[in-house]
């Protein structure tokens, strides 16, 4: 069991990790956090991705939230996901969305979209504050 979030290092991804946290202290559970590689990363682009990644680690340990940072190659975010909580068991989902225009408030994300319809558990998505 756990709550599993997409993580990226926007503020979108802080705001999905940071109400990740508020619902794993209150349901005493550990974060899973899930950061998906694109195939044609360069080098220097996945050494950037694990320092945050590391950074995360260390914010986690330092308010002593049990987790499991997860960096996977997979490629296919809404995949990455979905497998993911249905691996642990996930009771939660928590995805960082972006603000959009009107016009693009009438379309959900395609990856967004996927995992609200076809994850195994609830989806809770955040927005960053302006």
């Amino acid at each position: 069991m756990g709550i599993v979030v997409g993580y990226l290092a926007t503020p979108e991804g802080h705001a999905a990790l940071d109400a990740a946290v508020t619902e794993a202290q209150r349901r005493s559970l550990p974060v899973v956090v899930v950061l998906s590689a694109r195939p044609d990363e360069t080098p220097e682009r996945r050494a950037e991705t694990e320092q945050a990644l590391a950074q995360v680690r260390e914010e986690l340990d330092a308010i002593g939230v049990a987790h499991d940072v997860r960096l996977l190659d997979g490629g296919d975010v809404a995949d990455d996901l979905i497998s993911t909580a249905e691996e642990v068991g996930a009771e939660l989902v928590v995805l960082g969305l972006r603000r959009r225009s009107p016009v693009g408030k009438l379309i959900l994300g395609s990856n967004a979209q996927r995992v609200l319809f076809d994850a195994p558990c609830p989806v809770l998505t955040v927005k960053p504050t302006a």
